[in-house]
């Protein structure tokens, strides 16, 4: 099947089988760019409510350059990987000055905003104008690597360089750039999946190399997956007049500006002599009363937080500190971990145990 053909057969199973997702009813830029990013190492159906309460309270460029820090984060509380919202921000405030407003329309000047990489680019050119610029995500990397039998690792430098170029030829093959960028998300969302793949129903499976030679089990090959790391921390629920201590963490930390209660790690030595953000230290602690304990994962590693109700036997100086009712908590953007902290005494209500 040559690559015009291929094309075809995408774009005619995309029409009759595309999932009706919200994103998919505008080409606004600014709509898709906000899609884009929030898919990132994210599923769909967590994404949609994120997305549409994001575009109540941010509806275009203008809203989210000039929008407060505090809100930009409360709006991505829970999708992870904050950075992404600040340089979302940041690339807004840059096409208000350098491109009068306008969303670019241009690769290249996509590329050049803070936190778009090439893929990004690429999906926003093709979905939101048309362009045949080509997109190389997961989805894609597996409906490829499995078309044409590559079994070499696509993170290495030469074999992604093919992979933009097998892409490259398939935009190019059509004016429908947009649907045939989306078809092939969708197929390796859909059919094309990481384990069983629905190979009968495939529209393609003729000109599939890994379903002919039975190696769709084994391709994409992505090399060992990295060793998972176990990390353990205390966390204090300290109170004084009805109000809670909590912090924010600083800029240049991960999850920074979010807020979290105090918190100490127990792990190896090196681990906590890493926390060069953490002002406290367990002996600052006393009373401590069991709250809950919360297991939680970060990309490599698997976190365990045991909560405890305590007294502070004194504040240090920490400027990022605040006491907040519970009210004003519910306000504030938490990191993961610490939001689940948070829901359990919200559950506790007046039953909250007494150091």
């Amino acid at each position: 099947m040559d690559a015009k053909r291929l094309t075809s057969a995408l774009l005619k199973w995309f029409a009759a089988n595309a999932r009706d997702l919200p994103w998919r009813r505008t080409r606004d830029p600014y709509a898709i760019w906000v899609s884009e990013i929030m898919l990132q190492q994210t599923q769909v159906k967590t994404v949609i409510p994120y997305w549409e309460r994001w575009l109540r309270e941010l509806p275009d460029l203008a809203a989210l350059a000039t929008a407060a820090p505090d809100k930009i984060h409360k709006l991505w509380e829970g999708l992870g990987y904050y950075t992404r919202v600040r340089n979302m921000q940041l690339a807004a405030q840059v096409i208000l000055e350098n491109h009068g407003s306008r969303f670019p329309e241009q690769f290249d000047d996509l590329l050049a905003l803070p936190g778009i990489g090439r893929y990004t680019a690429g999906a926003i050119a093709s979905i939101a104008f048309d362009q045949p610029a080509p997109i190389l995500d997961g989805n894609v990397i597996r409906v490829l690597t499995r078309l044409h039998g590559i079994a070499a690792n696509p993170r290495e430098k030469k074999t992604n360089a093919r992979l933009w170029t097998l892409a490259g030829e398939l935009v190019h093959t059509t004016t429908a750039c947009s649907h045939l960028n989306q078809s092939l998300m969708e197929l390796g969302a859909l059919i094309c999946t990481p384990r069983q793949p629905r190979c009968l129903v495939c529209p393609v499976r003729a000109a599939c190399v890994a379903h002919r030679e039975g190696t769709t089990g084994t391709l994409p090959n992505l090399g060992p997956r990295a060793t998972s790391t176990a990390r353990r921390f205390m966390a204090f629920v300290v109170t004084r007049r009805g109000r809670f201590l909590v912090r924010q963490r600083p800029a240049g930390a991960v999850n920074a500006h979010l807020w979290e209660f105090p918190n100490v790690e127990t792990g190896s030595v090196e681990q906590r002599h890493a926390r060069s953000d953490a002002p406290y230290q367990a002996g600052d602690f006393t009373s401590t009363e069991p709250l809950c304990s919360i297991k939680h994962s970060i990309t490599r590693y698997r976190i365990q937080l045991d909560a405890f109700r305590a007294k502070l036997k004194k504040v240090p100086p920490d400027k990022s500190a605040r006491w907040c009712s519970l009210a004003e908590l519910e306000q504030l953007a938490f990191t993961s971990a610490h939001r689940k902290i948070l829901k359990h005494l919200g559950r506790l209500g007046p039953n909250l145990p007494r150091p």
